[in-house]
């Protein structure tokens, strides 16, 4: 097990904190956590507590939102062919569905494409434009993607195409020809929230066009889309984005389209209490899995249908990919750490760096995650396509992964992507050398102390201060995501109540209790199986790291404590 380093948060004004406790009728330990995360009144809590639709951003703020808003109504009008651009993964499918279907039903002339993530890689390429060329398309609406294609927009600008890029990546220093460009991140743009989606910034120009035409609210539900998108992608969980996923999973979980409800079920889950946490680790792998073994169309093609029976077809197919892409997972991560072994001394080497020709690309993203999670190391999993090393780089907070491929750029085809998460092309004569640079780069940038994973604790908590009433405002704090974070507690001194045991791979699960108290909680522990072995029940006191979930049992809620850590006394 990785030695955690834990950081308890300083409390922010006590004093405020308790006029803000009183001011809503709530304990001192809830008004903290609002304060930390900048609620500091009673309106604010208001707005926190009850994100409004009212509150979102006018999509007209968005520089290029007028010139591309005029173009779509255009098009639509003239019967121009529309083709929407998107992208294999959750974000991008869910961004080119909800466009598809927001432009066909104002009768539009228009087609989806996503590119094939084996054969074609990420984003519009040159076959593409070609491609969308000879099927005598108008005008390329872009989801997810464009913001680096300036070569491909040039071609489709020299065939007489137009083209509305719609992203949220960070744009290079030079910024595609396109007819407009709405991303919010770009250079001189002074929109107001700077981390929507891919899905989010395709639901703004939805809601411009649809306003245009006196019916902003038509795009309402799509929000769904555009909710799966914010979860699975990890944008913030603030401001806009917090309105629009709330707003969206109160959709999914009230009025669950076909597509979404099939894949639902697939997953073995009960509709009705779907979470962000859910949507992470159980329905965006689903949705992903097509995208990296082929063909990411099943996944538009899901969530556009109407019929159910058709869309249970479907998320069976997906089912079926992602038990395949799990297994190329297991093998492919067994093979890196054989080879993690043999190329890289951990003790000395900061940056985790493999490379070999026969690994699925559609796998060594997760893969480089599963490292990172193992070794909290920067990684990066690269395989051969063409004669051409491509891959994924993963970092740990702390890090920019995006800087030091920036840095390392004379050694690189091409990269792209964002502080956490990026995708690169190198000869594969280069890659010693690559490895070598990325060591250096992270041995000048990286505080050691860095590489010990850290766990951010909200605050101290007993186990008296956990009631119903705790429990009921603690769950009006979601959605959680970055920038709003489940919130973390630390417990001292607590009992085993039983004897702790393994289950699954490593799991740990016990009950604990504090001070002789009657009041026990159940606590599962992932990955934690290896404490069993230290701990006497009858002897050990501990001190335990957790955030609380609730769990469903027999019609009935309960509240179970999700350990992260634990200091065994």
């Amino acid at each position: 097990m990785v030695k955690k380093r834990w950081k308890l948060k300083e409390n922010p004004d006590e004093k405020g904190a308790l006029a803000l406790a009183d001011s809503l009728n709530i304990s001192l330990a809830l008004a903290t956590l609002l304060f930390q995360r900048n609620v500091t009144n009673f309106f604010e809590a208001k707005k926190y507590f009850r994100p409004s639709l009212d509150n979102l951003h006018d999509p007209f703020l968005m520089d290029g939102m007028e010139k591309a808003s005029r173009r779509v109504i255009d098009a639509i009008t003239n019967n121009q062919k529309i083709c929407v651009y998107g992208d294999y993964d959750v974000d991008g499918t869910c961004a080119a569905s909800l466009m598809y279907m927001f432009l066909k039903e104002l009768n539009a002339n228009v087609e989806i494409y996503i590119p094939n993530r084996l054969t074609e890689g990420y984003g519009l390429s040159m076959e593409s434009i070609e491609e969308l060329f000879n099927r005598k398309v108008d005008l390329i609406i872009t989801v997810d993607c464009g913001i680096t294609a300036v070569e491909e927009i040039a071609l489709a600008n020299k065939y007489g195409m137009q083209t509305i890029i719609c992203d949220h990546h960070q744009p290079k220093e030079i910024l595609p020809d396109a007819f407009a460009i709405l991303d919010p991140i770009k250079p001189g743009d002074n929109y107001p929230f700077k981390y929507l989606s891919g899905a989010g910034v395709a639901f703004k120009l939805a809601r411009a066009v649809a306003d245009r035409i006196g019916h902003k609210d038509m795009v309402l539900k799509y929000l769904d889309l555009v909710a799966l998108a914010g979860a699975a992608d990890i944008v913030s969980l603030t401001d806009e984005n917090r309105i629009l996923v709330r707003a969206g999973i109160e959709k999914i979980n009230t009025n669950p389209r076909p597509g979404i409800l099939a894949l639902i079920k697939s997953a073995r889950m009960n509709p009705g209490n779907l979470t962000t946490g859910q949507i992470i680790f159980t329905i965006a792998p689903r949705i992903n899995a097509v995208g990296r073994l082929g063909d990411a169309g099943k996944a538009v093609e899901l969530f556009t249908t109407d019929d159910y029976y058709e869309a249970e077809r479907i998320a069976n197919e997906l089912e079926a990919d992602n038990y395949e892409r799990r297994k190329i997972d297991e093998a492919t991560f067994s093979h890196a750490l054989e080879l993690l072994e043999e190329t890289t001394d951990l003790e000395n080497d900061l940056a985790i760096v493999l490379h070999h020709n026969d690994w699925h690309p559609g796998v060594i993203g997760i893969v480089a995650s599963r490292l990172v999670e193992k070794f909290y190391r920067p990684s990066i999993m690269l395989t051969t396509i063409d004669g051409v090393a491509k891959g994924s780089a993963r970092s740990i907070p702390g890090f920019n992964i995006y800087e030091a491929l920036f840095d390392a750029k004379d050694l690189l085809i091409q990269f792209g992507g964002h502080a956490a998460a990026a995708g690169l092309s190198i000869e594969i004569d280069k890659i010693d050398a690559f490895r070598k640079r990325m060591n250096e780069i992270l041995k000048e940038r990286l505080d050691p102390e860095k590489i010990v994973p850290e766990i951010n604790i909200d605050l101290k908590l007993s186990f008296s201060e956990i009631t119903p009433k705790f429990l009921r405002i603690l769950e009006q704090f979601a959605p959680f995501g970055p920038g709003n974070m489940k919130p973390v507690f630390l417990t001292e001194n607590v009992r085993f109540v039983n004897t702790p045991r393994v289950v699954g791979t490593d799991h740990l699960i016990t009950s604990f209790s504090q001070n002789g108290a009657d009041k026990v909680f159940d606590a599962i522990g992932f990955k934690l199986g290896g404490y069993v072995d230290l701990i006497d029940k009858n002897k050990n006191l501990a001190d335990i790291v957790y955030s609380i979930d609730k769990i469903y049992h027999d019609g009935r809620v309960y509240p179970q404590l999700r350990i992260k850590d634990i200091r065994i006394k």
